[in-house]
């Protein structure tokens, strides 16, 4: 019997009338790929037996005979009732009986997971499936096609092949200039241009193409791309943008965008929270939009465009890049078309290159195997969640309740921040927890069958009192917060971290960044899944019971310090640093890293030691030294005494290499000005290598003045909603974006929800950088920008701002 080992590309379902409800599953082998299809399948939710009388007459009214049948199950809800599964063999008779239900006020359990995906998450298989098949099951007409095939888990890791996608168009949005098209596989690398041309010119370069009509060069590109039949589609906001703009321009001349596998078209949908953006499946395929890719990865840029990131990675840009961008493209098209056609494949190259470097394609794929989303789904950390935990509860004799339709007491408490010692220091330790909240959940057994069992065992009400609940046998129970408690035997969450943490360590062995990152942003979702409203296992006591207990460790963590005679001087969540008072300023770094090992190694034997004693329980707490300040800055809030939270700079030292870090601070902030910005870094390196700093301020100041930082002194901010809904205290972004359209109308579409404002402030107010006329307020600029920054410092030596901007008034 053939088998095959494949990874999973895409899913779907689909009603047939002779075959029932049908499940397809497209996967990459190294044979190539393969469409799986599965007949006469069944979609199922859960009702209660009690409702059972009531959906029993509803539903032989509403679906056909034969279309459902109910089953008794050895389950119960959370609420402790017995449950019947209804199966249904078309998902239209499904929805339509979750439709009919709901309208009289019976809400079926675990209604809303699809069909395709439960098929696969009840026997485990995330994105390696393993299927077994005879000759009989192949499709006499499409050979890719296999019918119900036997299948189970696997392990599959493709190389899949990938096409860089990337389109020109007119400055209004109107014509189709160009189609870029780079594909990488294993096999072979394939770059050419399609490009309007209406001239009937023949192209004297390889990879160009002339079509005499956009209608023509359409019909060719579904053609071409069908041939090179592609894995995965990229490129830069290829959804939105490159798609979407090619699915309209089919659509006008009268062609069905066909990129699917097996000749199928597009399928599209609306972001539920934004009707502005598009979400698009591709059956047989994946599209891994650039940006989205990066962010799910958690890379972080000042600028997402794809000139800034290439030259921040790979120190390389656009052949065309800057204000002028689009009148090159213009201007190419109509008067230097090879050079256009470059300008199109290198974006192609640079989004594959960005893919390479940042190895987007391996980490896509874990992540794929971790969570069971397809490989292309970002976000969806609460689906992820129930893909990894409904099968245990199942086989532990549950069935899942719904999202919550009212939540009560949404918001958990934070994690602990300490009040802050504001000074400058020498030698400060870092220690912090390893990956803290995933710790505290193996540690106590923070789950939610395991809040259920423990409640069973000793009942206890719901209280947001913010303290740690007074258990009655410790034997069976384990405390949490605010009235919650866990059953010592039964769980589901913690032995899932676990298992991942085991998994991430051996990543880390064998040397795969992008398993263990794929791993840490898993295991670090538990906590935030419990936390939203928007998870079906929603009860504020299970985050709370995470985040009070980390309240908790952080502060006896500092207590325990302290009585070895050190100074806490700030804490952060998972973090406390730690001034090593009376050392010499030039003591020897490894000493001072010896002092943080050590310290952390205690404070490691004091956690398991009081948590065995207090809870009988086993710690995974694990305390690591992480770094050291030589010399670290803690400033005050602004405007006052008080020490600031979540913002400091720091001499870094780690062997050996030097380091400045700033958090929070105007530095790296991308909503202060350029000026601003390179005004603190350098005051604060002065200071830091003990350099002369006051003349410098005095220098900055004179040379905003003077207008020679004019191009540094440009604000950047995004408008987040439509501009006609600010009305009450408008921004100055949205100011100068209003301004903009009053002068040029064309700008409407620049100053769109969801785009960037650059502006200046001037002495008519905030003015865009398209259409700025008024000279540059610069007392303005100063007292915003570098004053506060300033007297951030200036403060710790006794000295002014004004004392040294204006030295006669300290004579008056």
């Amino acid at each position: 019997m053939p088998v095959g080992k494949g990874f999973i590309l895409s899913k779907d379902w689909y009603d047939s009338r002779q075959h029932g409800l049908c499940f397809e599953y497209w996967v990459s082998t190294d044979q190539g790929p393969f469409q799986l299809i599965f007949q006469q399948q069944s979609s199922v939710f859960f009702v209660t037996e009690k409702d059972l009388p009531t959906v029993k007459q509803l539903l032989n009214k509403e679906i056909e005979s034969g279309h459902w049948r109910y089953q008794s199950l050895t389950l119960k809800s959370f609420t402790d009732e017995n449950m019947v599964g209804i199966y249904f063999t078309r998902q239209n008779a499904f929805y339509r009986a979750r439709s009919a239900l709901r309208n009289i006020d019976i809400y079926p359990l675990e209604s809303d997971i699809q069909p395709q995906q439960r098929f696969l998450m009840e026997r485990f298989i995330t994105a390696g499936i393993d299927f077994e098949y005879t000759s009989d099951a192949l499709d006499k007409q499409q050979p890719q096609r296999i019918y119900n095939p036997r299948i189970r888990s696997g392990n599959h890791r493709p190389q899949l092949s990938l096409l860089s996608l990337d389109i020109e168009t007119s400055m209004d949005g109107r014509h189709l200039y160009s189609i870029g098209l780079m594909l990488q596989s294993e096999k072979q690398t394939e770059r050419l241009v399609l490009m309007v041309n209406l001239n009937n010119e023949k192209s004297e370069i390889d990879y160009l193409t002339y079509f005499s009509s956009e209608k023509d060069l359409l019909t060719h590109f579904i053609e071409r791309f069908q041939m090179l039949d592609p894995d995965i589609v990229t490129g830069w906001n290829v959804i939105n943008f490159d798609l979407r703009f090619l699915q309209k321009k089919c659509e006008q001349h009268g062609l069905a965008l066909r990129l699917g596998r097996l000749q199928t078209p597009l399928q599209w949908r609306t972001a539920m929270d934004n009707e502005q953006h598009f979400l698009v499946d591709v059956p047989g395929r994946a599209v891994l939009d650039g940006i989205e890719t990066m962010r799910s990865a958690t890379y972080n840029f000042e600028s997402f465009s794809l000139n800034a990131v290439a030259k921040q990675l790979l120190g390389k840009e656009k052949l065309f890049h800057g204000s002028n961008r689009g009148d090159d493209i213009e201007y190419n098209f109509q008067h230097n078309k090879p050079l256009l056609a470059e300008y199109n494949l290198i974006d192609c190259e640079l989004v594959l290159e960005i893919f390479a470097h940042c190895h987007l394609i391996n980490f896509s794929i874990e992540r794929a195997f971790l969570t069971g989303l397809n490989i292309d789904r970002f976000g969806g950390s609460v689906a992820a969640f129930d893909n990894r935990y409904l099968p245990l509860l199942h086989r532990n004799g549950y069935i899942a309740p719904n999202i919550p339709q009212t939540p009560e007491n949404i918001g958990s408490p934070g994690g602990y921040v300490m009040d802050s010692k504001p000074g400058i220091y020498h030698h400060v330790l870092v220690l912090d927890f390893k990956s803290l909240y995933p710790s505290i959940i193996r540690t106590f057994n923070i789950d939610p069958q395991g809040l259920i069992e423990g409640l069973k065992i000793e009942p206890h009400t719901a209280i947001k009192d913010q303290q740690e609940t007074k258990v009655h046998d410790p034997r069976l129970v384990i405390s949490g917060f605010n009235g919650a408690v866990f059953s010592r035997n039964e769980s589901i969450l913690p032995q899932l971290i676990e298992h991942l943490w085991q998994a991430r360590d051996r990543a880390k062995r064998e040397n795969n960044p992008a398993m263990s990152q794929a791993i840490k942003i898993l295991m670090n979702s538990f906590y935030g899944v419990l936390g939203t409203p928007g998870c079906r296992f929603f009860d504020f006591r299970l985050p709370s019971s995470i985040t009070l207990r980390g309240h908790q460790i952080l502060y006896k963590t500092k207590a325990v310090i302290e009585q070895k005679g050190y100074q806490v001087i700030y804490g952060d969540t998972d973090s406390v640093f730690v001034w090593l008072k009376g050392f010499h300023q030039k003591i020897n770094p490894d000493t001072i890293n010896d002092i943080g090992q050590s310290l952390a190694s205690e404070l490691n034997q004091w956690w398991r030691n009081f948590i065995s004693e207090e809870y009988q329980l086993t710690s995974h707490l694990e305390l690591e030294f992480e770094t050291q300040f030589q010399t670290f800055i803690m400033p005050t809030i602004r405007g006052s005494e008080r020490g600031s939270k979540k913002r400091y700079a720091g001499l870094q030292v780690n062997d050996g290499r030097e380091k400045l870090v700033f958090k929070g601070l105007e530095s790296v902030r991308t909503d202060w000005t350029l000026a601003a910005r390179e005004f603190q870094t350098e005051l604060y390196r002065r200071v830091f290598y003990h350099e002369e700093f006051q003349s410098f301020i005095v220098e900055t100041v004179a040379k905003i003045q003077r207008g020679e930082l004019d191009e540094k002194l440009m604000y950047r901010k995004r408008i987040r909603r439509k501009l006609d809904s600010y009305q009450r205290n408008v921004p100055p972004h949205i100011q100068a974006a209003r301004k903009a359209i009053e002068r040029d109308s064309n700008l409407q579409k620049a100053f769109s929800k969801g785009a960037w404002v650059e502006y200046f402030l001037t002495h008519n107010g905030p003015e865009a950088r398209q259409q700025r006329h008024s000279s540059l307020d610069y007392d303005l600029y100063i007292e915003r920008q570098i004053r506060p920054i300033a007297d951030s410092l200036l403060q710790f030596y006794q000295l002014r701002f004004d004392d040294l901007i204006n030295p006669q008034s300290t004579l008056f």
